[in-house]
C-alpha cells in the first residue's frame, strides 16, 4: 500500500517535471509539451488504476492552482481552455495504455509498451483532445481533428520513447514494472 503511494506520488512528480521542458504553444493555444510522455509512461510502468492515479493526483495539484503544467499554467482556468479535453483524456490515457500492457504478454516489453502508448497516449488521448478543441474553439469535429495532426509525429516518438524507456526499466529492475507484475 504505502509503496504504490509512493509510486503514484512520483510518477506525478514525473509529469510535473515534464512540464518544465519549454513548451512551443501552437496557434489554437495547444502547447506541444513532453508531459504526454509522462502520461504515457504512467500506464506502461505502473499500469491502468495506478497509472490513472497518479494522472488524477497531478491533475488535481493543478486545479488547486499550482502551476505544474507546461509553460507554468494551473488553476481551473486550464479545464475550460482549448487544453481541456487533452487534461480530461490524460487518466483516460494513462489507463489504456496500462490496460494493453497488462493484458498484452506475448510480445517484447518495448514493442508491446510502444504500441500501448500509441493506443492510450495517442489514439484515446486524441479523442478527447479533438472534442474538447471542437467545444472550445467552437470548431468541427473534422477541423479539430486537423489541429491535432500537428502532435503525431512528436507523439509517436513519445510513444517510442516509453516503449524503450520501460523496457530498460523491465530489464535493469522487472520487480519496478508493475504493469507486468
Amino acid at each position: 500500500m504505502e509503496r504504490n503511494l509512493a509510486l503514484v506520488a512520483l510518477f506525478a512528480a514525473l509529469i510535473a517535471a515534464l512540464g518544465l521542458i519549454p513548451k512551443f504553444t501552437l496557434g489554437f493555444g495547444v502547447p506541444i509539451t513532453a508531459q504526454s510522455l509522462g502520461i504515457m509512461l504512467c500506464g506502461t510502468v505502473l499500469g491502468a488504476r495506478r497509472g490513472a492515479l497518479a494522472v488524477l493526483l497531478f491533475l488535481l495539484l493543478v486545479a488547486l492552482g499550482l502551476p505544474l503544467l507546461a509553460g507554468g499554467r494551473g488553476g481551473l482556468g486550464v479545464f475550460v481552455s482549448p487544453t481541456a479535453g487533452f487534461l480530461v483524456g490524460w487518466p483516460v490515457a494513462a489507463f489504456v495504455t496500462g490496460l494493453v500492457v497488462e493484458k498484452w504478454r506475448r510480445a517484447p516489453l518495448a514493442f508491446v509498451a510502444g504500441v500501448a502508448s500509441v493506443i492510450g497516449g495517442i489514439l484515446v488521448l486524441y479523442m478527447f483532445g479533438v472534442a474538447g478543441l471542437a467545444i472550445t474553439l467552437k470548431k468541427s469535429g473534422a477541423e479539430a481533428a486537423l489541429l491535432v495532426t500537428a502532435f503525431v509525429p512528436g507523439d509517436i516518438v513519445k510513444a517510442v520513447l516509453a516503449g524503450m524507456i520501460t523496457a530498460a526499466l523491465a530489464k535493469a529492475r522487472p520487480e519496478s514494472v508493475l504493469s507486468r507484475a
